[in-house]
C-alpha cells in the first residue's frame, strides 16, 4: 500500500500535538501524515558505490505491532524480471518506521530499479538508482542543491532536475529543511498553501518536532520524485538543526527556553539520519572512476568552534572601532585553533586529497558554506531599499567599515575561519589537486577562483537556493549592479547573481568542469519553466575559472 499525500494542501507540522494539526477545509494532518499507513514517503537511495547502494523507505504497518520486516528487491529492469540483489531489514517506531539497507554485489556504472515489499505483500513505489563507475570515465553529471525552505515556495528546482536524463547523482549541501515556526516568515513572502504549523511561533526542538518536519517536507511530490529517480549524497548545514549552529550551541538556540543544546543537537542528528538516505559515517569519499573523487564533509555540529561574532561586535562597539577592528583582524580572527571541520576531519581530508589526486582528475568537495573570500562593497550603502530601518543601515555601515580594513562580515562561513581555510587550500596545493568546491548556504549564486599564498588553489561553484530568499530582499538596486559591485570589491569572486532561485548542473569531463546555474522562472506557483542560466568552466591544471 502506498499513501499519496496531497502536498498542495498540506500544512507543515512542527510538533506532535495532534489536536493542533489541521489542513484547510478540516482535513487532519495527523491522519494524513502521522496516521498514514503503508509506504508513506516513497523511496530514496544514497551512499553510492561501485558495487553497493543504500536504499531507503518508510513503512508504517497497518496493525499495531512493535516491529516489521521488509524485503528488498533490486533488478536490472523496472518490471523486476531480472532480480539480481536484495535483502531484508527490520524496522520499528524506535526509528520512526524508516528503513535503510545497503545492498552489495552490484555492477559498476549500472542502472538498477528497486522496491521494498511489506509482510502483507504490499510493494513500495519503484525507485531507480545508479552505481558509480570504475576505471576510465569520460563524463559524469551532478545536480547541486541547497537551501530549500518550504514556506517560501514550490520546489520547482527539484521538479526540473528530476525530469532530466543527463544527471547521475544529486548533491544536497544543506538546509534541506528549516526549523522556524510560521511566525518567522513575512506573510507577503511566503506561499499560503505551504505553511509551517502548528504553533504560530514554534520551531523544531524535540525529536518529535524534527521527525514531523521531515515527514512533511518528504511528502512534497517534487522532492519525492527527485529521490526516486537518482541517488543523493547529502550534507547537513545549520538549519537542519537551527541557525548558525556550532559544536557547543547556536545563535538561534536559547537554553533558558529551549533546553539543553546537546539534547536538541542529538535529536536533530537522529531525525536526519533516520529520514535521509545516508550512512552513519560523518564524512566520506566517493570515487567516480578515474574522473573524480567527491567528498562529503561535516562542518557544523561535530567539531566546529564558536564563530567570532561576539568579538567582532565588541570591536565595532569600541571607542576607536578602526583600531579595535585591526586588533581583531590581526588577533582573534586569525586564531589557528578555530576550525570548521575539526582536527580529525582536516587530517582525513588532507590525506584523502594526497591519495586521490594522482588517481582521479578532479577533487570535488561538498561543503555546507562558502569558502571564497567576500567583503561588503562600500557601494552597498547605496543599494539599500529606501524604507530600510536604522538597524539595517547601521549593520551595513559596520560591514563596510570592517571590509575596508580587511575584515569580512560573515563569521559563520569560512571567512570567519581564515587559518582553517588556509590549511584546507594548502592541503590541496600540496596534493597537486585540481580542487572544485561545491557549496551553498548564501541563497545567492557565486563563482570564485580561490587563491592561497598568492597561487591558484581551485575553484568554487557556490549554488543558489532552491527557495530561500537572498540578499536581494534588502536591496532596491538593480541586481546586476549589486553583482558588479561585489565582483569589483572581491578579487576571488569572478561572477555572481544575487536575485534568483534554482539549482546547479555540474558537468564533469576529463579536461573541464562546467557549472551551470539554472534559474527558475517562479517558485510562487508550481512550474518547471526556466528564466535563464549561466555557465562557467574550469580547465584541468589551471585551478581558476576560464576567461
Amino acid at each position: 500500500m502506498t499513501v499519496n499525500i496531497d502536498r498542495r494542501r498540506l500544512v507543515i507540522g512542527g510538533t506532535l500535538g495532534l489536536s493542533a494539526l489541521a489542513l484547510p477545509v478540516g482535513r487532519s494532518l495527523a491522519s494524513t501524515v502521522l496516521g498514514a499507513k503503508g509506504f508513506t514517503h516513497n523511496v530514496a537511495s544514497g551512499e553510492p558505490g561501485a558495487d553497493s547502494m543504500l536504499l531507503w523507505t518508510r513503512y508504517v504497518p497497518p496493525t499495531g505491532v512493535d516491529e516489521a520486516h521488509l524485503d528488498v528487491e533490486v533488478a536490472l529492469d523496472s518490471d523486476f524480471t531480472r532480480v539480481v540483489s536484495g535483502g531484508s531489514v527490520r524496522i520499528g517506531a524506535y526509528r520512526d518506521w524508516t528503513a535503510k539497507l545497503t545492498v552489495d554485489g552490484l555492477q559498476p556504472g549500472t542502472t538498477y530499479w528497486y522496491r521494498f515489499i511489506a509482510p502483507d505483500g504490499a510493494k513500495s513505489p519503484v525507485g531507480r538508482t545508479r552505481t558509480l563507475p570504475v576505471g576510465a570515465v569520460d563524463r559524469f553529471g551532478l545536480g547541486l542543491f541547497s537551501c530549500s525552505n518550504l514556506p517560501f515556495g514550490w520546489f520547482s528546482a527539484y521538479a526540473h532536475a528530476a525530469a532530466r536524463d543527463d544527471l547521475d547523482l544529486w548533491l544536497h549541501v544543506g538546509d534541506y529543511i528549516y526549523e522556524y515556526g510560521i511566525a518567522a516568515y513575512k506573510e507577503s513572502e511566503r506561499v499560503a498553501d505551504r505553511e509551517v504549523m502548528p504553533a504560530h511561533d514554534h520551531e523544531m526542538i524535540s525529536l518529535a518536532d524534527y521527525r514531523l518536519r521531515f515527514a512533511c517536507y518528504r511528502a512534497d511530490p517534487d522532492l519525492q520524485k527527485l529521490h526516486q529517480v537518482a541517488p543523493m549524497v547529502a550534507v547537513w548545514d545549520d538549519h537542519e538543526i537551527t541557525n548558525d549552529s556550532w559544536e557547543g550551541g547556536a545563535s538561534n538556540h536559547q537554553p533558558k527556553t529551549e533546553g539543553d543544546w546537546n539534547a536538541r543537537r542529538a535529536a536533530a542528528m537522529q531525525a536526519y539520519r533516520e529520514w535521509m538516505p545516508i550512512s552513519e559515517e560523518p564524512w566520506k569519499a566517493y570515487h567516480i572512476g578515474s574522473l573524480a573523487t567527491l567528498y562529503r564533509t561535516e562542518s557544523r555540529v561535530l567539531a566546529r568552534t564558536r564563530p567570532a561574532y561576539a568579538e567582532l561586535a565588541k570591536a565595532h562597539q569600541a571607542s576607536d572601532p578602526d583600531a579595535a577592528l585591526r586588533a581583531f583582524r590581526d588577533g582573534a580572527w586569525r586564531d589557528p585553533a578555530a576550525t570548521m571541520l575539526g582536527a580529525d576531519q582536516e587530517s582525513w581530508l588532507a590525506h584523502e586529497l594526497k591519495r586521490n589526486a594522482p588517481a582521479s582528475n578532479w577533487q570535488m568537495v561538498g561543503m555546507g558554506t562558502i569558502i571564497g573570500r567576500t567583503v561588503m562593497p562600500e557601494a552597498s550603502l547605496g543599494w539599500l531599499r529606501s524604507d530600510s530601518g536604522e538597524g539595517t543601515v547601521n549593520k551595513f555601515k559596520k560591514d563596510v567599515r570592517g571590509s575596508k580594513l580587511g575584515v569580512p562580515m560573515w563569521m559563520d562561513r569560512w571567512d570567519g575561519y581564515p587559518a582553517a581555510r588556509s590549511r584546507l587550500l594548502q592541503a590541496a596545493q600540496r596534493a597537486d589537486a585540481d580542487l572544485v568546491m561545491l557549496s551553498g548556504d548564501s541563497h545567492n549564486a557565486w563563482a570564485y577562483s580561490l587563491a592561497e599564498d598568492g597561487r591558484p588553489a581551485g575553484v568554487e561553484f557556490a549554488g543558489h537556493a532552491v527557495t530561500s530568499p537572498g540578499m536581494e530582499g534588502g536591496f532596491g538596486a538593480d541586481p546586476k549592479d549589486v553583482a558588479r559591485g561585489f565582483i569589483a570589491s572581491n578579487p576571488e569572486l569572478v561572477w555572481a547573481d544575487t536575485s534568483q532561485r534554482g539549482y546547479m548542473m555540474i558537468d564533469i569531463t576529463l579536461q573541464r568542469v562546467t557549472g551551470e546555474w539554472l534559474f527558475m522562472r517562479t517558485i510562487k506557483s508550481r512550474s518547471t519553466a526556466l528564466a535563464g542560466s549561466h555557465r562557467m568552466s574550469a580547465e584541468r591544471g589551471r585551478r581558476k575559472f576560464s576567461g
